[in-house]
């Protein structure tokens, strides 16, 4: 069968089928082979109520009446444009009804707001995907200034290793140059892997702060590439070690992108997001390049000033990079569970009796680049006792009472903080071997249940450790703690479980540091 197309540029016209009912049309005559071609192009308004003329209350508690040529109950939104079915009794059409690219305006004005409104669109659709969180445009901001920035910058640095190396000078030797190139490659590699070796699970557990401390190392790599030309002797040296820098900000990159892609991609569509996110990254780059190209063209009659260029704008162009990226991390909501993220979780639970969305927890947690954050009295640990701490005989009872059919148990431990040295006691939960997601969020509940009623006792508790003669009285009470504690968060898991699945939280895992996989077999002899 054929196809009907309306002519005018705001319209699309489907066939329908060749006989049409008597029941259903008031035109009672057979829809003909080849259908004429429609030009005259119907009235537009900028009101979707007002061009339409439907009013849905109007239609409520009626039966559908014979279809008359006119407008059709059923509206298409596409690509921010709203368009509307018309009959007109012998072909069907989608017309805009929106004011959008369809409509017709003599107005210069709302011609020209209508001319910005479509670009617009066009340029959301190219660069933003379809389906992402609320908090994703924030994101595409900053990180628009970090691409700009940080592209300029390596334009730059690489223009003063060239020169280090003496391209573009007459005494240049191309294979001299070629082979500290080669040999600046290579060892930018091989730290490459061996960091990625060494900092796996690290990009999981720890990603923003890993991530904006590569960052930090990236823009510290293009300073020491800028003062290749001060110091050509030392080439091979200063640039190996910035590529080093550079290769090992590269792979945190390329770790943690997939992670904070899916954190957009609400829809499933990570492949979009992804997509998306390729094409910000070349035209942003596109744009640092041409803000380089730009420097260079300014200063071009200047040897002096062309040299002395990179050191000027670097401490800028740097600090407007490390903070675009670090206000981009803070609009990345991770959904996935580490132990820092469900004690956070967990805590408001208790305090508060509720989950708190992924936006609440990511501004909780922060980024906490320098590792100061205070964990704060009786900070909870996953782990293993170590024998190297200062174990008290408490824990020892215990590992002793420790059964068969326990996944995890729960200690007191003594440890003593990097800065300080300072003594501090905290929790340490003991996972087994082949213990479920369940068993690791329910002894986490039980901890922070315990943690709980140690700061309400907190003189009382602290004399455990030195019992003495009083070990055993103390034992009972702390197994009557974890007991109490182990059926309130039982009675808790049910509701608790149910609402982190309704706010979107990826309940399947938790996500570790090595340290944090550490298990224990339990051994009945």
């Amino acid at each position: 069968m054929q196809s009907a197309f309306y002519t005018a540029s705001n319209s699309h016209q489907f066939p329908l089928p060749r006989k049409i009912h008597e029941t259903q049309f008031t035109a009672q005559r057979p829809f003909p082979k080849k259908l004429k071609t429609c030009f005259k192009a119907p009235t537009f308004t900028n009101s979707l109520r007002t061009s339409i003329g439907y009013e849905p209350e109007e239609s409520l508690g009626k039966e559908p009446g014979p279809a008359t040529p006119g407008r059709l109950p059923v509206v298409i939104r596409r690509s921010g444009r709203v368009s509307r079915y018309f009959w007109d009794g012998s072909c069907l059409q989608l017309v805009g009804v929106d004011g959008g690219a369809a409509s017709f305006s003599f107005n210069f004005e709302d011609g020209f707001r209508k001319l910005y409104r479509i670009c617009s669109l066009a340029v959301r659709d190219f660069f933003i995907p379809k389906q992402v969180s609320g908090n994703y445009m924030d994101y595409v901001k900053w990180k628009f200034l970090h691409r700009v920035f940080s592209s300029a910058l390596q334009v730059l640095a690489t223009q003063a290793m060239f020169r280090a190396i003496g391209i573009g000078y007459s005494r240049s030797l191309p294979a001299a140059a070629a082979l500290n190139w080669l040999l600046k490659e290579g060892l930018g590699r091989l730290s490459r892997c061996i960091y990625t070796a060494s900092l796996a699970s690290a990009f999981d557990t720890n990603l923003k702060r890993v991530r904006f401390s590569t960052s930090v190392l990236f823009s510290l790599s293009l300073g020491v590439e800028l003062l290749t030309p001060a110091f050509p002797q030392y080439f091979l040296v200063l640039a190996s070690l910035a590529n080093m820098a550079k290769q090992i900000s590269l792979a945190c990159y390329l770790a943690t992108g997939s992670a904070v892609h899916r954190s957009f991609a609400i829809a499933d569509n990570l492949g979009e997001v992804s997509a998306k996110a390729q094409i910000q990254t070349v035209c942003f780059d596109n744009l640092g390049l041409l803000l380089a190209a730009l420097l260079n063209v300014l200063f071009k009659n200047s040897q002096r000033l062309q040299t002395a260029l990179p050191f000027f704008v670097y401490p800028i162009f740097s600090v407007i990079d490390l903070f675009a990226i670090y206000q981009g991390l803070k609009h990345v909501h991770l959904q996935t569970l580490t132990k820092d993220r469900l004690e956070i979780i967990l805590n408001t639970w208790i305090e508060l009796g509720y989950v708190p969305a992924p936006a609440e927890v990511s501004k909780e947690e922060g980024i906490d680049f320098l590792r100061s954050k205070d964990k704060g009295l009786w900070p909870i640990r996953i782990g293993y006792l170590d024998p190297k701490n200062q174990i008290p005989e408490l824990s020892i009872m215990t590992m002793r009472s420790t059964s068969g059919e326990d996944y995890y148990f729960i200690s007191m431990e003594i440890f003593y903080t990097r800065i300080r040295r300072s003594r501090r006691q905290g929790i340490l939960i003991c996972v087994r071997e082949g213990a479920s997601t369940t068993d690791i969020v329910m002894g986490l509940l039980q901890a922070c249940y315990i943690r709980k009623s140690l700061l309400m006792n907190k003189y009382r508790w602290e004399n455990l450790f030195d019992a003495g003669d009083e070990l055993e009285s103390a034992l009972k009470e702390w197994s009557k703690l974890i007991e109490e504690c182990k059926c309130r968060a039982q009675g808790d898991m049910c509701l608790l479980n149910k609402q982190m699945l309704t706010l979107g939280w990826a309940t399947k895992n938790i996500l570790l540091s090595s340290q944090e996989q550490i298990r224990y077999s339990f051994v009945d002899d």
